[in-house]
């Protein structure tokens, strides 16, 4: 058996929160929105793709954020990624303790963590 490749990750977002996850995934990440299958597109929710990753949001009645776990998004350019967040009403928090990489903390529009991070080219 071998692990390939992480397919996607799953978040969950209040019923309802579609149009701020579009806002978020696809206007200020610059995702790509993916056609659910007709099956899941029933129960709501949307999914995005692009540069690598996929998440899936899925609404649910009692929501709450995710606020420790998280996806970890390899990225380039995450000072241009951390001026978009911002510049969105995003703030990001800065954390220098990942060696050989510089990492940032946000939110999504429905207060789930992200985890961007970059290679340092200091430590290569």
């Amino acid at each position: 058996m071998n692990f390939e490749r992480l397919h996607h990750v799953q978040l969950l977002i209040p019923v309802g929160g579609e149009d701020q996850a579009r806002q978020f995934y696809g206007g200020v990440l610059g995702l790509t929105e993916l056609d659910k299958p007709p099956v899941l597109k029933a129960r709501g929710g949307c999914w995005f793709r692009g540069g690598g990753w996929e998440v899936h949001l899925s609404p649910v009645p009692d929501f709450v954020p995710a606020k420790k776990a998280h996806p970890g998004v390899l990225v380039s350019g995450l000072d241009d990624l951390a001026l978009k967040l911002e510049a969105a009403g995003h703030p990001v928090e800065w954390d220098p303790h990942f060696p050989g990489h510089r990492r940032l903390y946000a939110c999504d529009a429905h207060g789930n963590r992200l985890e961007f991070l970059e290679p340092d080219e200091a430590t290569d």
